[in-house]
């Protein structure tokens, strides 16, 4: 990643109007610096010709996929600077400053819900929605627990739904050990209000009692070193570090399946399949470096995202995407 075109910003919701213009321009300073000082060059027979600045923000899922599309771009378009969240605020904190304003697209790991839609509204944010890929949540423990191979969602639900106290393996299922069951997953983000919603059966409803982070990175590192761990987190996380981790199939009636780049994309993983998102304002799309990033990132995503553990859409969804790009 070249540092003198990619920044990345801690907490962008979380800015005042005031404390973002001053963060915004520090920035900009910043970026200015890192191009007089960077040995990088751009690469042969790049296009210098783009300029301005892309400010992005949201789920932490949909992260790696945007930067590995924005250095990509980087090599075609030096002087577009993009501005990222560090690994993502989530997509709730996406959302919020997509539709105050602050932001010029947001990655997102489910659509956007009502009361985001009407807060957009209220603030004049007019968006394009674009799908970019499809990323499965999977449900892991420590390798140590081999007696696991396939929870159903019914267990799932039990262990997870509001009021739970399954806080050990044998109350699970008879047969399961007498070992402590503590359990890992994301805070308020979109990975989360999914899960929730489909095995939960209602967006947001969770028991309190487990260990949260945004980072879902920071969630595989401590299923990996806690025996009695059983947690989720976007397919790719676990791709990443699957020597660590054991992977847990989920049955939704028709019996045993495992999270997959095959079963995620047939939506045989069911219920745990998901599409990934970038919202991009159609105020920002007015501008050329912002629709030529977008165009960019719905042609080069199908050869990225295996590469990241994601799905590839089919070629009807990128192509619908572009049509309603300007061109």
């Amino acid at each position: 990643m070249k540092a003198k075109r990619l920044l990345t910003v801690i907490g962008l919701h979380y800015m005042s109007a005031s404390l973002w213009l001053v963060v915004s321009v520090i920035g900009l300073v910043a970026l200015s610096l890192f191009a007089g000082c960077s040995d990088d060059e751009p690469a042969p027979g790049a296009d210098s010709g783009l300029g301005g600045t892309i400010i992005g923000d949201g789920s932490s899922t949909v992260y790696p996929l945007t930067v590995a599309v924005a250095d990509a771009f980087d090599e075609l378009h030096p002087g577009v600077h993009l501005v990222v969240g560090l690994r993502g605020t989530g997509t709730i904190g996406g959302f919020e400053g997509f539709c105050a304003g602050r932001t010029d697209f947001a990655n997102a790991s489910r659509t956007m819900n009502q009361d985001e839609q009407d807060l957009c509204e209220k603030n004049d944010v007019d968006y394009t929605e674009l799908q970019v890929a499809y990323d499965g949540l999977s449900v892991v423990v420590h390798p140590s627990s081999d007696f696991v191979d396939c929870l159903t969602v019914e267990e799932l639900r039990a262990i997870w739904e509001p009021g739970s106290e399954i806080t050990n393996w044998a109350q699970v299922r008879p047969g399961f050990p007498d070992k402590e069951l503590n359990l890992y997953g994301p805070g308020r983000s979109g990975t989360h209000d999914y899960f929730t919603s489909v095995i939960v059966g209602e967006e947001g409803s969770s028991r309190p009692d487990y260990s949260s982070s945004e980072y879902e990175t920071r969630l595989a590192e401590r299923v990996g070193n806690d025996p009695g761990a059983l947690g989720y987190f976007g397919f790719g996380h676990y791709e990443r570090n699957q020597e660590h981790l054991r992977l847990v199939a989920v049955d939704d009636g028709g019996g045993c399946v495992a999270a997959s780049h095959e079963t995620i994309l047939d939506a045989n993983y069911s219920p745990l399949s998901r599409p990934l998102y970038v919202y991009v304002a159609q105020r920002a799309l007015e501008r050329e470096e912002v629709a030529e990033f977008m165009r960019f990132y719905l042609r080069e995503t199908p050869a990225l995202v295996n590469e990241l553990g994601f799905v590839p859409a089919s070629d009807g969804v990128y192509s619908e995407g572009l049509s309603r790009l300007p061109e």
